[in-house]
C-alpha cells in the first residue's frame, strides 16, 4: 500500500514558458491531492510534487510502475525527507478521469526509462 494516494479525477498536459507540465488531480479544489510533473521541454531533470509545492523536489522519482488502475511512483530514498518520507505515491486513475489517458501518455513520454509497465 502507498503512503500517499490520489484518486484521479482529471488529467492534464500543459506546456508553459517551455516547461512541460503533467498533473492528476482528486478535484478543482486547493485542498484535494493532486500530483505534478514538471520538465523543461527539451528534457531533463523531472520535478515532482505531491498535493503541495513544499512536499516537491527535482531528480526525486526512482521509478513508476503503471497498472490498469494508474500507477505507483517510488521515491529515491536521498529525496524522500522532501515528501514527508513518504516513499512511494499511488495514483488512481479510472476510465472516468477527465483527460487521464492524454496525461498517462504524456507522462509515459516524460519518464522515459523510469516508467515500467
Amino acid at each position: 500500500m502507498a503512503d500517499i494516494t490520489v484518486k484521479a479525477a482529471y488529467g492534464s498536459v500543459v506546456e508553459d514558458e517551455g516547461m512541460l507540465f503533467v498533473g492528476f488531480a482528486a478535484g478543482e479544489d486547493e485542498a484535494d491531492g493532486y500530483v505534478l510533473f514538471r520538465q523543461p521541454v527539451g528534457g531533463g531533470p523531472v520535478w515532482f510534487e505531491a498535493s503541495d509545492e513544499t512536499f516537491g523536489a527535482e531528480d526525486a522519482i526512482e521509478s513508476v510502475v503503471a497498472g490498469p488502475k494508474g500507477f505507483e511512483v517510488t521515491i529515491r530514498e536521498g529525496k524522500r525527507a522532501a515528501f514527508g518520507f513518504a516513499a512511494t505515491v499511488a495514483v488512481k486513475v479510472g476510465p472516468g478521469c477527465e483527460d487521464g489517458a492524454e496525461a498517462l501518455a504524456a507522462l509515459h513520454g516524460m519518464l522515459g526509462a523510469l516508467w515500467r509497465e
